[in-house]
């Protein structure tokens, strides 16, 4: 059998490709990516081996641009649609899992001009804009932040590497491999009081910052380990105790997976402010801390590092999330095809 798995632009969404295709892979399912040429789709995945072909298109976003540019932008998406109905016939494809991003648009359409079933995993609280207007015409939308639930695929590794925290030794900055400007500057705040407490220091400040943060960090005196991205992220989640982190969903989940209690500072910008809601499904179960750029004093997100609950936190975030999320989704969607 012969299917598609087409998103990404982000790692999250990419994060969830990977997943997939290993899924596919111990179920002797052959896998075909389309992707685009732009974000990250290509660093990820142009040399991943495991797929059956992988194509790089020319699609871009619609969102943020003129009226006149998205009309523009929805016809080239047709268009990359009719490319993507010859592979599904050249590849005999039976099924399109889109994990949602633009990326997704060309095949997700082919898919539907084509009379293939199109699957939808939405990522976060909040629907995309792709996804919202393509659900009513898929066969299966899957959300584990919706009532029927279907759990988050994260990678064996982040399950793999928890432990339950009782102690704060060391906390974590996570802004993503590009890094995040507000997370960079309020963990240089936060470090000679984090310091006088010998709290160690994990930063992910991002490629393009990394030397200027390992100067800020000699500068104060203090040893911290600085990176901007790790394969092995989840290594680094393990020694960590407590994480304040962006709340985009993949981040969220392999904390959850990882058992490790965060202090959540969603960015603002981000569409229909998913990532507060994101957090927000935690807040509401008492199993994390949001604070908002605007509210972000550094005297009380510091009181509250100290204050946390870290145990009943990293217990409670075990009922979260369940190991084998993608095999379950890709089971559920082999029934439907």
């Amino acid at each position: 059998m012969m299917i598609v798995l087409t998103g990404g632009g982000t790692g999250g969404h990419l994060a969830i490709v990977r997943c997939l295709l290993e899924s596919a892979q111990r179920k002797n399912i052959a896998c075909i990516y389309i992707g685009s040429e732009n974000g990250q789709d290509k660093t990820w995945f142009e040399k991943e081996t495991r797929f059956k072909d992988k194509f790089f298109l020319s699609s871009k976003g619609v969102i943020n641009q003129s009226k006149f540019n998205k009309i523009n932008s929805f016809l080239h998406i047709l268009k990359l649609s009719k490319k993507c109905k010859k592979i599904f016939k050249t590849y005999k494809v039976k099924a399109v899992i889109s994990v949602g991003g633009y990326s997704a648009a060309p095949a997700s359409f082919g898919a539907l001009f084509s009379g293939i079933p199109l699957f939808i995993h939405e990522q976060n609280s909040k629907s995309g804009s792709l996804n919202k207007l393509l659900k009513p015409f898929s066969k299966k939308f899957f959300s584990a932040f919706e009532e029927d639930f279907t759990p988050y695929p994260i990678a064996d590794k982040f399950f793999n590497h928890a432990r339950i925290r009782k102690e704060l030794k060391n906390i974590i900055f996570l802004g993503g491999s590009q890094g995040a400007s507000f997370i960079n500057e309020l963990a240089i705040q936060l470090a000679p009081n984090l310091n006088e407490k010998n709290i160690h220091i994990i930063h992910q400040c991002g490629k393009n910052d990394l030397q200027k943060y390992k100067q800020i960090y000699r500068t104060l005196n203090i040893e911290a380990d600085i990176f901007d991205f790790s394969p092995n992220l989840e290594q680094k989640m393990h020694k960590a105790d407590l994480a304040i982190s962006r709340a985009g969903a993949s981040t969220l989940f392999e904390l959850c997976a990882n058992s490790l209690p965060a202090i959540f500072i969603p960015y603002p910008y981000a569409a229909k402010n998913h990532q507060y809601f994101n957090a927000k499904f935690l807040q509401n179960q008492n199993l994390c801390k949001i604070f908002t750029q605007d509210n972000a004093n550094v005297d009380e997100i510091f009181k509250t590092i100290l204050d946390i609950n870290l145990e009943n936190i990293s217990k409670g975030l075990q009922n979260i999330i369940q190991k084998n999320g993608s095999d379950i989704l890709l089971e559920k969607i082999l029934k439907l095809i």
